[in-house]
């Protein structure tokens, strides 16, 4: 086998870090009547006995918001950063010209950013399991779920790593709390490998 400490250094650049979901949520109003932007703007869809809230489909940037009565919204489905700002913009103009009152300065922030990274080989999740002394902060159940989950707690990021080495990575607020993370694990699994192998 090659040097696997080598192999993952190699991926330092994080070249396959993709973003795969931003969730924002926050307040844009006191209060939302869901009903009247239901009727009023076609893509916002209301069935309250599936979903205590409305949801409203945007096109551009494709994304969709889970619109709730007391004025709060989850925006989700963007995968760059500066979509998440366009896609607030979107709905605050089109709720404006739908007759909501919207707050002059509305409190949403990214709350989760979904990221995938692949390491490029497949890794041995028993090997980390047994290897890594965080044991507090690692599940592995092979029976109940395949991947490994691995929490830190500065920055706090949770890890889902799965044999093939695809890793999906979620909790973080901002890409930096991810990249330093995902250095944060790729030195823990460059040492297991280093010793194991």
């Amino acid at each position: 086998m090659t040097d696997a400490k080598s192999c993952y250094e190699k991926k330092s650049e994080n070249h396959s870090l993709q973003i795969e979901n931003i969730v924002a949520s926050g307040s844009i109003a006191d209060t939302i009547d869901l009903e009247m932007i239901s009727d009023r703007l076609k893509s916002c869809k209301l069935n309250k006995s599936k979903f205590p809230g409305a949801v409203y489909h945007i096109e551009k940037p494709k994304s969709a918001a889970l619109i709730f009565a007391s004025g709060r919204i989850v925006i989700t489905g963007n995968r760059n950063l500066n979509d998440v700002g366009i896609c607030l913009q979107t709905i605050l103009n089109n709720f404006k010209e739908a007759g909501i009152i919207c707050l002059d300065m509305p409190q949403v922030k990214v709350t989760n950013i979904v990221c995938s990274y692949n390491f490029g080989k497949a890794i041995n999740l028993n090997k980390i399991m047994i290897s890594l002394l965080d044991h507090e902060c690692i599940e592995y159940e092979p029976e109940v779920f395949p991947g490994l989950v691995f929490r830190i707690s500065d920055p706090k990021v949770v890890f889902l790593l799965f044999s093939s080495g695809k890793i999906i990575i979620t909790g973080g607020k901002n890409m930096d709390d991810i990249k330093t993370g995902l250095t944060l694990i790729r030195e823990k699994l460059s040492i297991v490998f280093n010793t194991l192998e």
